[in-house]
């Protein structure tokens, strides 16, 4: 399939409803999860896409559906999200959702790596996770030819993969299925307040009435936000990926990682790569008033960082790019529908090194495509949910740092739940909005 951008044909144009219980900004992974099963329950919901459907990071991932390696909070909701992965195809009739189960590995090239998979294997097991420890030997079975220094691994058999550009609009199809209105090229440009509650939003198509909104907007979220007067610590981060030609003998079906070198099986018989250790972002404002609140992510972080001048003019974190907006004007969100940045050329050089180098067996399979996408990163690395203190009925769905595809089914259902006054069903106090400001110290989790 190929990349989604504003040249897309449109697959969502319900009429605009003058009121619902519940306004959704932004059909990626977690807000039209969120959409879902709103309308599930009976909610009268209106999903509101400035572009497309998983236009952004949503179908620009690697597509992995993965427990393992996840933050110690993370971790119950993503056994919830491989549950919910392993029925929705059959649920919603929708076999674009179809989930393979392929399990993880991860190869671990030093003692220090490998130390690091075993402390999080003990996580695995206080949660009964079917993750286990591999031997130099036992990683050779399974990845026949691997080249590279190899002193173990860790598998969680479990996990698999889906396909993300077809998955996403298949779920919000089932949204709309019950219920629910979706609408592509209608940016929600503000909120409507009455008393310091919500009130309605205002789209670029008119008003509507509602009592809850979702903001699940990813790298656009700190600017609506901000808009409405809310800080939200995040930044935005280019990552590269890129697709391969069908493999005419594909000997890999799980996920793997390698030091410098992930892969994924993909349904059309080719293999989604990815380097996974160069994440570059543009220096914007928010990059100096954010700073301190990075530092210690970026003390941990496995990735080479690089900074870029400026972003493209009318991306999230450009300079120049109006900060507050009325309701009569224009939104940055409708002049940038699809955040489409080019893929690095370095990270693409590297693609093409490193797999032939790696996984000899793939020798000669050559690169179909490259693309990026930019990714929503809190201080953390782990996301933002709840409701804003500040203004009542309006809730936050975000930051989730480059892995939300997999989770984002339970994030969707989580959040769901919270609007509609239900226990969430899990602890999430960790992602609290306020937690960047009420003194708590910042501890990442794994990025």
């Amino acid at each position: 399939m190929p990349m989604i951008t504003e040249q897309s044909p449109l697959a969502f144009s319900d009429p605009l409803p003058a009121q619902a219980d519940v306004v959704v900004i932004g059909a990626g992974v977690a807000g039209t999860a969120a959409a879902y099963f709103l309308a599930e329950k009976g909610v009268k919901v209106l999903l509101c896409e400035k572009g497309r459907v998983a236009g952004e990071q949503s179908s620009r991932n690697w597509g992995w559906v993965r427990q393992q390696g996840r933050d110690w909070a993370e971790l119950p909701v993503m056994m919830e999200a491989n549950r919910i992965w392993r029925g929705l195809a059959e649920k919603t009739g929708e076999a674009d959702l179809a989930f393979t189960p392929s399990g993880c590995l991860y190869v671990s090239d030093s003692a220090a790596s490998l130390a690091k998979y075993e402390c999080w294997h003990e996580l695995a097991k206080r949660h009964q996770l079917d993750t286990g420890m591999l031997t130099a030997a036992e990683v050779a079975a399974r990845v026949p030819g691997l080249q590279g220094r190899c002193v173990g691994g860790m598998v969680t058999e479990s996990d698999g993969r889906a396909e993300p550009s077809v998955a996403v609009p298949a779920l919000a199809r089932a949204a709309r299925a019950r219920g629910a209105a979706v609408i592509e090229d209608c940016a929600v440009r503000c909120l409507d307040l009455e008393a310091g509650r919500v009130a309605g939003v205002v789209t670029e198509r008119g008003r509507v009435r509602c009592a809850r909104v979702l903001l699940a907007g990813g790298a656009w979220s700190n600017a609506f936000a901000a808009n409405a007067g809310v800080d939200l610590p995040q930044l935005a981060v280019r990552s590269t990926a890129a697709r391969t030609e069908a493999a005419p003998a594909a000997p890999y079906e799980g996920n793997i990682a390698t030091p410098g070198l992930a892969i994924r099986r993909r349904a059309d018989g080719g293999y989604t790569v990815a380097t996974g250790d160069l994440a570059e972002h543009y220096v914007s404002p928010a990059s100096f008033r954010y700073f301190t609140k990075f530092i210690e992510l970026l003390k941990i972080s496995a990735k080479d960082v690089r900074l870029r001048p400026a972003a493209p003019k009318g991306d999230p974190g450009a300079w120049g790019r109006p900060r507050r907006w009325t309701a009569e004007d224009v939104s940055p969100f409708e002049r940038r529908r699809i955040l489409n940045p080019a893929p690095s050329a370095a990270v693409v050089r590297r693609i093409r090194d490193r797999l032939p180098a790696r996984f000899p067996t793939l020798k000669g399979v050559k690169l179909a495509e490259a693309w990026a996408g930019m990714i929503d990163v809190t201080p953390d690395a782990v996301p933002t949910l709840g409701e804003d203190e500040r203004i009542k009925g309006f809730y936050i769905a975000t930051g989730l740092s480059g892995h939300g595809f997999g989770i984002g089914p339970a994030i969707g259902r989580v959040m769901a739940d919270l609007m509609q006054g239900r226990d969430p069903g899990h602890d999430l106090t960790r992602f609290r909005p306020t937690r960047f400001f009420d003194g708590s110290e910042i501890v990442p989790g794994p990025y």
